[in-house]
């Protein structure tokens, strides 16, 4: 190896601390819609497409980022990215329109990227055997979320409205500094060794099991991004909650599916990744479907009086039952990536950023859904059914991929068998 084990932890911390400070600005509406929906009276539809907006920019740049940071160095277009960010969200206290906060929730939605250029950045400093471990780590940066949800209301609080662009616009300034002076650049033998042949790195793509991975991910990522963007007023529309308490309890859930995914990263360097990701599925399947049960009241009728029966989950099973998902995604999210690399060890930029495009195309369709299937079913609970819905998908086809892969084992076992025979 040619560079010393303690720049590859630099290499991931610096790494880490990008992607958690730019998916803080990824998430900043998550904290801003609540108000900006109640100031705009927006409809259902109307929020989902504000909350959606900067997932849609992220996931959609997330496919050409990856081609280019085959080809260019990760610490500087890493970089780039951040500059680009320092204006973009210290305009935001110039916006009091609908279409302005779509329009710079599309450009903050660069931050969106940062992902595809960070696992690109970490993959090349690690061995095969630590890679499900340092994607694990890299991964927790998804807890910029939280930093978000926990810091955005105490500024809007102690300082208004105007100042959360200011002060992110600093912070990702600080960060820029940081990652400047301390993030290590590549190694002359990692330059040496790209490869910038662009058929190189689109050939995987012609593979299906990669658009399955993406499916995979667009199930234990997008719909991550999707419930964070939705929790806040989930909570407070549902249960009745103040913003203070509903930030706590979304605050919860993505520090927890965060932190965990570089235990899913070594959960699936020791076990295999597919075993984990199945293992996830499962666990996510029980708990939607309680989640999708709308609060219900029936009559039964009873020889002397009838009897009312009320079936409802309360806030704190709802909390737990949460809190399950999203540990089960954090597994997930750390598994899909330790499949890619065990097939495709030399195209992370590429069919990483292929997947992660798909991933965070979740992060936009899904609240468009959750407040389309709302306003169309009239129940809260419609955006677990949908979910519900997304996962029962995904499982089929994991399914019949397992299958597939059996039978091809045998096949090419009774064909040695065959040939050794002879």
């Amino acid at each position: 190896m040619e560079f010393k084990e303690g720049q590859s932890r630099l290499v991931l911390l610096m790494a880490t601390l990008a992607f958690a400070a730019n998916f803080s600005v990824w998430t900043l509406y998550a904290v801003m819609g609540i108000t900006i929906r109640e100031e705009l009276a927006l409809s259902g539809v109307e929020f989902g497409v504000l909350l959606a907006a900067p997932m849609l920019s992220g996931a959609l740049l997330r496919f050409p980022i990856g081609f280019l940071c085959e080809v260019y160095s990760c610490r500087s277009i890493y970089i780039i990215q951040m500059l680009i960010m320092v204006p973009s969200v210290y305009a935001l206290k110039w916006i009091d329109t609908y279409s302005g906060y779509l329009a710079l929730g599309l450009i903050t939605g660069i931050s969106g990227i940062s992902f595809t250029i960070g696992i690109r950045y970490v993959s090349a400093w690690f061995e095969r055997k630590n890679q499900g471990y340092a994607m694990g780590v890299f991964g927790a940066g998804n807890s910029g979320a939280a930093i978000t949800l926990a810091l955005a209301p105490l500024i809007i609080e102690h300082f208004g409205w105007n100042a959360i662009g200011p002060f992110y616009a600093v912070g990702m300034a600080v960060m820029i500094v940081l990652f400047w002076f301390f993030a290590p650049d590549e190694t002359k033998y990692m330059k040496k060794t790209r490869d910038r042949n662009l058929f190189h790195h689109l050939s995987p793509l012609k593979e299906v099991k990669v658009w399955r991975f993406g499916l995979y991910y667009y199930f234990v990522f997008g719909s991550f991004l999707a419930l964070l963007m939705w929790l806040p007023q989930y909570y407070m529309r549902v249960y009745h909650l103040e913003i203070n308490a509903a930030m706590a309890l979304t605050l919860l859930f993505v520090t927890t599916s965060s932190v965990v995914r570089a235990l899913g990263g070594w959960f699936s360097d020791r076990y295999g990744a597919r075993t984990v990701n199945w293992g996830v599925f499962w666990v996510c399947l029980v708990c939607l479907f309680l989640l999708s049960y709308p609060p219900t009241k029936m009559t039964i009728i009873g020889v002397e009086k009838n009897v009312e029966l009320s079936i409802e989950i309360n806030v704190w099973v709802f909390t737990l039952l949460l809190n399950i998902i999203g540990i089960a995604q954090g597994f997930g999210r750390a598994s899909v990536y330790k499949i890619i690399h065990d097939y495709y060890p030399d195209h992370m930029g590429s069919v990483g950023g292929t997947v992660a495009t798909l991933g965070a195309m979740g992060g936009f369709t899904l609240p468009v859904l959750f407040g389309l299937a709302i306003d169309i079913i009239g129940i809260h609970t419609a955006c677990f059914m949908l979910l519900y819905g997304v996962l029962c998908f995904c499982m089929i086809v994991m399914h019949f991929a397992i299958k597939s892969d059996r039978h091809n084992k045998l096949l090419r076992a009774a064909i040695d068998n065959n040939f050794l025979n002879r």
